[in-house]
This record gives structure tokens, sequence and C-alpha cells, in this order.
């Protein structure tokens, strides 16, 4: 357990995900996957977290662990042919996280999902959520196209409305 991560979690404790994301930017995410899923086959669901408890942080829980979690605690997993895509941000950490299910994950290799959490990341330091949400979802949305491109018939089996943990 570090401490200089204890405090940047109770700092940014201070500052929760929804002040930076109020109902209009959450709207907007929403409306991003909504057009991202027509382009293809997956799902996305986004999730953005303030801070880890105490307790998480004790343990030395990380960003891509607790992503693990709320995958499966958000039934990103559940979709009917293994196609859902989960970002998560842990903006104490200032980290991104995408995890994808089995369909997805045996097409697109981990370091395209690594180049783009990275790339969203840097929006999220510059201190526009919003935007790194949306950077996201679009290249989440652009690799699946590739390998799943849209067909008729495809419902839409995840909320897109954004999860604030």
């Amino acid at each position: 357990m570090s401490l200089a991560r204890m405090w940047r979690h109770w700092i940014a404790h201070l500052r929760p995900a929804r002040v930076l994301l109020p109902p209009a930017s959450l709207a907007q995410i929403a409306a991003e996957i909504g057009a991202a899923e027509r382009a293809h086959r997956g799902e996305i669901r986004v999730a953005v977290e303030t801070s880890l408890s105490f307790q998480q942080l004790w343990f030395s829980l990380g960003a891509r662990a607790r992503a693990l979690q709320v995958f499966a605690n958000l039934g990103v997993w559940d979709t009917a042919h293994n196609n859902g895509v989960l970002i998560y941000v842990l903006l104490a950490d200032q980290a991104v996280e995408i995890i994808a299910d089995r369909a997805i994950a045996a097409h697109i290799p981990a370091a395209e999902w690594a180049a783009l959490c990275t790339e969203a990341a840097e929006r999220f330091s510059q201190g526009d959520a919003a935007a790194g949400c949306c950077v996201a979802i679009r290249g989440v949305a652009q690799r699946l196209a590739r390998h799943f491109p849209a067909s008729s018939g495809a419902g839409d089996e995840l909320p897109n409305q954004p999860v604030l943990l």
C-alpha cells in the first residue's frame, strides 16, 4: 500500500465523477455508445470510478483488477455472443482499462487495447473526462467494426448509459 496512492484517492474522493461528468456529458457519452454500436455487433459499457475504498487500497487493488470486478458486476460478460467490452476509468489513478469478452479478445490483441487506453488517459489527464470517454468509445467501435461488422437484427443487450461508481 502506497501512502501517495492513498492520498491521491482521498483527494480524488473530494471531486466525485458526477462533478466531472454532469448529466449533459453522460448523455453525450450514451449517445456516442449508441452511435458506435450501430457500426458493429459488439456491446460497449462505460464505468467511471472516482476512487477506491481504503480496504481496496490496503489490499493494493489495481485498476485492471478492479475493472475485471466491474466487468463481472455489470454483467458485461453476459451477452448472447460474448461480445461485451467494458471501458473502465479510475479517475484517482488516471487509469483507463478495456476489458473485452471472449469472442472479442480472441481477435483483438491486448496491445491494441493498451494503446487505446493510453490515448484516452491523455484526455483524462488534461481534465476532459467526456472527451476521454468518447475517444475510448470511438477506438473500441473502430476495432469492433473491423472484426465484427454490423448485421441486421443485432439487438442492444446492455444499457448505453455510463455508470458512475
